[in-house]
């Protein structure tokens, strides 16, 4: 394992898979706690599986973005490393499956080495930054949000403040009022804008804050009309900080920033993020309008003409499919993925046909599709042969027919019925029995397997997560219908309700019975999701219930979708959201190697991140003691204050101060080498105190 340390040109990187090695090993040999471990691997984007002894790998794809050989790169890697399968997910990822844990450093290595990262893609860390797929090529955006989710990435990757979250942390950028990266479900969304003040035209974006799905789904707040561009990161580092202190750190279910906002308000969430300001690295960040390359475009020499075999067919898919850029000439193919899986063997003769008719560049869509770009008219009807191929040209994407799915039992420990196999079932219902609705593109179903909304269930008009209900003394698969989510444009969106629970097997009449009656009662025009309001939730309740009724059950209905044995309901401890540690030696463990992170970035002039570090210190090494007396702290602030309460007031633990006004100076201080050098010492005195009180400890028990 040892021949990938002298590959890589990147000194940071290498450092982080040697570590990433090093622990593993440390892991193997008992010298690493599990929880610990767990914690670290995560934030490397390794995710334990259903299946014990294998991992899922998920690659970070800042706005869905690949190049051609960054593809061919994370095929041959699934290929070496995994099950030659791409699962493209709904926050423009790629997850591979079944890797062995001892393997994933080098696997690290030989996707860093075309600048591919697994960096922060898990755990309680900021997620993937999303975009739309189609920024930069959109006729209806004001400027290309490309660069922005690019800087904004870079900023925040290995970020001292993103590194141990409470839990997980999103931001997406739509292109344009049509909000296609739907900015109202993040914990900062964002949607671009431009406004002229004395003749002088600026961008900006309005500001989503506190969205989210996941088992209580809510909106983003509108905080703001017109946030300018050069405003947009300092915004997001002082809200990360906000939610790095008072987050909750106990009860995951609870432990999101929408719940800090629910909890404190939101004018105190906009008060306690102004008053990070002062500690910001950078007070204002001018966006490099062109980080993001412009990708090669096809030459089209020696191009010949092509026609296609099924004129209709592909009149269809030209209709559903294509789209015309703002870029004169050229349009772009939107190729629908069913359930987000392509095969390495297909993702290579895609790769291999698209040379000279594309832009070397692909992005992975919201939906889990693929985009391609800058196509001419008359390379059309080669990429429609191309997909028909590789069996990739199905018509409708992004409408009824497309529908989104997470890998529910497939892989996922938390899945609780198979959600794969009934999007299968639910597309082909669709292709061939509502075949017009593969125009429609204002109708979603979307489908978890479980409430924890992966595949964006709580935001579609029609939506399915996977549920059980008992049937006598035994259990059937099931599924909650949820109804009523919609986007509605500009960063603002409604969240679904939940309805009725229905065994899975009968979905197909669910939707069915969904789909006729809309069809039927609908007036012209009017949105599934207005529909839904006119008619009232009762109405669909009443309306479904007669296939909630258990009392008609039959044998196949024990059996769940894609299953061959009867259902039996096996959860396992979920990792998206990392865990919570609460060992004391491995706390005081940590609490050392702050320090060392601390000094090491003060040593290399990074104030801002020594001062964060320092910070770390504190409260790693005060939640440790108060562990030791059986008190645990669910955020930062309740950490320090229980520190003063439980060490300082008693006076065993002596401070020049309280220990809260120590701490949080980080909140009153510019991030000056003055400050950092004096912060530093005192978390040099603390972690030197705790280690003499947590010694004495042991020499007394």
């Amino acid at each position: 394992m040892l021949s990938f340390r002298s590959e890589l040109e990147n000194p940071v990187v290498e450092k982080e898979i040697i570590e990433l090695d090093k622990k593993i090993r440390m892991f193997r040999d008992g010298e690493l706690h599990e929880d610990k471990f767990k914690s670290l691997r995560l934030a490397r984007g390794i995710y334990g599986q259903r299946q014990p002894g294998v991992q899922m790998v998920r690659i970070k794809l800042p706005f869905g973005q690949a190049s051609f050989k960054q593809l061919l790169k994370i095929s041959d890697v699934s290929d070496e490393y995994a099950i030659k399968n791409l699962h493209l997910t709904t926050r423009q990822d790629i997850q591979i499956h079944f890797v062995s844990l001892d393997r994933t450093p080098e696997l690290w290595a030989e996707l860093a080495q075309d600048d591919i990262t697994l960096r922060e893609a898990c755990g309680n860390t900021v997620r993937n930054v999303t975009a739309s797929p189609e920024a930069g090529i959109d006729k209806d955006e004001p400027f290309d949000v490309s660069p922005y989710a690019r800087e904004m990435f870079e900023y925040l990757v290995r970020n001292p403040i993103c590194q141990e979250l409470g839990r997980k942390f999103k931001l997406g950028f739509s292109s344009s009022e049509k909000d296609s990266a739907f900015a109202y479900i993040h914990d900062i969304g964002f949607v671009p804008q431009i406004r002229t003040i004395n003749g002088v035209e600026e961008r900006g974006f309005r500001v989503m804050l506190g969205g989210g799905l996941g088992a209580q789904p809510m909106v983003g707040f509108l905080v703001h009309d017109f946030l300018h561009e050069d405003q947009i990161i300092p915004f997001a580092e002082a809200a990360i900080r906000v939610f790095g202190r008072l987050g909750e750190r106990n009860n995951r279910n609870k432990a999101r920033f929408k719940y800090v906002i629910q909890k404190l308000g939101l004018e105190a969430v906009l008060e306690l993020i102004e008053q990070e300001y002062p500690a910001l690295k950078s007070k204002t960040y001018k966006i490099d309008r062109n980080k993001v390359k412009a990708p090669n475009l096809p030459s089209y020499e020696g191009i010949a003409a092509e026609d296609v075999e099924d004129r209709s067919a592909y009149e269809v898919w030209r209709k559903t499919n294509v789209h015309e850029q703002k870029q004169e000439g050229y349009f772009s193919v939107y190729v629908k993925v069913p359930t987000g899986d392509i095969s390495t063997a297909k993702a290579r003769t895609l790769i291999a046909g698209l040379e000279g008719y594309a832009a070397d560049e692909v992005r992975v869509t919201q939906n889990q599709g693929l985009l391609l770009k800058y196509i001419k008219e008359e390379g059309l009807p080669h990429v429609y042969n191309l997909l028909c191929e590789i069996d990739l040209a199905s018509p409708g994407f992004d409408s009824v027919a497309d529908i989104t799915t997470c890998p529910g039992t497939d892989t996922c420990n938390l899945g609780i019925s198979n959600s794969t196999e009934m999007a299968r079932v639910l597309e082909n219902l669709i292709l061939t029995e509502y075949f017009d609705l593969v125009y429609n593109r204002d109708l979603k179903i979307k489908i978890s397997g479980c409430m924890n909304s992966c595949g964006q269930h709580s935001l579609a008009h029609i939506g399915f997560h996977g549920s059980s209900l008992k049937a006598g003394k035994s259990v059937v698969p099931a599924a909650q219908v949820m109804l009523g989510g919609a986007k509605l444009g500009g960063g603002f969106g409604r969240a679904a309700d939940r309805v009725i629970k229905v065994p899975s097997k009968r979905v197909t009449q669910v939707l069915r019975v969904l789909i006729d009656d809309y069809q039927e009662h609908a007036t012209e025009a009017e949105l599934y999701h207005d529909y839904y309001d006119r008619q009232t939730k009762d109405y669909f309740y009443r309306l479904l219930k007669p296939l909630a009724d258990l009392t008609t059950i039959t044998e196949e209905e024990f059996v769940d979708w894609g299953q061959k044995e009867n259902y039996q309901k096996e959860i396992g401890i979920g990792e998206c959201a990392g865990v919570v540690i609460d060992l004391v030696a491995t706390l005081l463990f940590e609490t050392e190697e702050k320090f060392i992170w601390a000094t090491e970035s003060f040593e290399n002039k990074a104030w801002a991140d020594s001062i964060f570090h320092a910070y770390s210190v504190f409260i790693s090494g005060a939640k440790a003691l108060l562990l030791d007396k059986g008190v645990n702290g669910n955020s930062h602030v309740s950490i320090i204050d229980g520190f003063d309460e439980h060490f300082v007031k008693t006076g065993e633990f002596p401070v020049r101060d309280s220990f809260s006004n120590i701490v949080l100076q980080i909140k009153a201080n510019e991030p000056t080498q003055e400050f950092a050098n004096a912060y530093l010492e005192e978390a040099k005195e603390f972690y030197q105190a705790i280690s003499r009180v947590r010694d004495l400890a042991s020499i007394t028990d």
